[in-house]
């Protein structure tokens, strides 16, 4: 009785084994099938997706034979319950096994958005509603809203996102872009900030952000940035107007059509620096490192004013006759409208 016993339960373990072997053998046919295509394919799976029913997609385009054993290798394997969202990239070389290994690591396309410096916010909203392949969710939303979305209630967007070339997947969303370049703005501010020079005349980093803001937009040639930072410095420190044109336009909102008049000068706006003292409210664009390096680590020198030569250089004059004299050198022959960047009296600033 025992004995019988005995091969019974032999017979069926090894039953087991074959039938195991069988579907090992099975599996790992499946799986060395190429996948059945002529061409390159795009394989788009949303978030939550799982593998039987990418599977059972596949197969039914006949892209694939013997799902079942796929599904079978993938739970045994342990992989996650659900591939990762994105856009997968395949092709008639590929065999099943390299499929399942994409969706394992995550091997999704990868596409990109680049965010500019010098751009506003407005400006960076619409380059991220111009891409398709990013679901958008912050088309309705105002800027207030989409702060707090950010968990940054109250705080203005001008300045608050670092411009750089962003990678997304298909699906992923505008906010997570937005929420990238919020975080490495905060911590590139934090890092230059603390290698910044002695006794600057900013009461906190987001004042060193403002001024970085009025460099990005005033340096033509990378090279000025810090000159034109010690010159903006050395005006606060002496509690002279900045008188910045940038910061007029900024202020001026939807009705710059790209001149600025006398009256624009004199009109007050939060922003007019050439009305208010010290810095606007808050900046006035997004800014790259260099700018924030420059706002927090000057040029020494005596400059007090600047203006536009004309090609992206500026010339830099210590004191008013030497600055009119650079006006009109530079700027009284060109076109009306032409004027310096920074003028501290209607003097320097006549045109033709």
């Amino acid at each position: 009785m025992r004995k019988k016993f005995f091969y019974t339960v032999l017979s069926f373990v090894f039953s087991l084994v074959i039938a195991g072997l069988a579907v090992f053998w099975l599996a790992q046919n499946a799986l060395q099938q190429p996948l059945k295509l002529d061409a390159e394919h795009s394989l788009s799976v949303v978030a939550g997706t799982t593998p039987v029913a990418l599977l059972n997609d596949l197969e039914q385009q006949d892209i694939i034979q013997g799902s079942i054993w796929l599904r079978l290798m993938w739970r045994l394997q342990q992989h996650q319950p659900s591939v990762q969202m994105g856009e997968y990239s395949l092709n008639p070389e590929m065999t099943l096994a390299d499929l399942l290994e994409k969706w394992r690591v995550g091997d999704v396309q990868n596409y990109r958005v680049t965010l500019v410096e010098g751009w506003n916010f407005a400006q960076f909203r619409n380059a991220l509603a111009q891409q398709e392949l990013l679901e958008q969710t912050i088309t309705d939303l105002s800027d207030e809203q989409v702060m707090q979305l950010l968990e940054r209630p109250g705080m203005h967007p001008e300045g608050r996102f670092y411009p750089d070339t962003y990678f997304f997947t298909r699906g992923q969303q505008d906010i997570d872009i937005l929420r990238q370049a919020n975080r490495r703005l905060e911590q590139i501010l934090a890092q230059e900030w603390d290698k910044r020079a002695a006794d600057l005349p900013y009461a906190n980093p987001d004042e060193a952000l403002t001024m970085a803001s009025i460099i990005e937009k005033e340096t033509g040639a990378a090279h000025e940035r810090d000159e034109i930072a010690g010159v903006f410095v050395r005006r606060l420190r002496l509690n002279m107007l900045l008188q910045t044109d940038p910061t007029v336009i900024y202020g001026m909102g939807e009705k710059y059509n790209g001149k600025i008049t006398r009256a624009d000068l004199r009109k007050p706006t939060p922003y007019n620096t050439y009305v208010n003292p010290g810095l606007p409210p808050t900046p006035i664009a997004m800014v790259g490192r260099a700018a924030i390096a420059a706002a927090l680590n000057p040029k020494p020198g005596d400059s007090l004013y600047f203006v536009a030569r004309g090609d992206g250089t500026h010339e830099f004059s210590r004191n008013l006759q030497q600055h009119n004299q650079a006006v009109r050198k530079y700027q009284l022959k060109r076109r009306e409208g032409y004027r310096s960047t920074i003028s501290p009296t209607s003097t320097a600033k006549e045109t033709p």
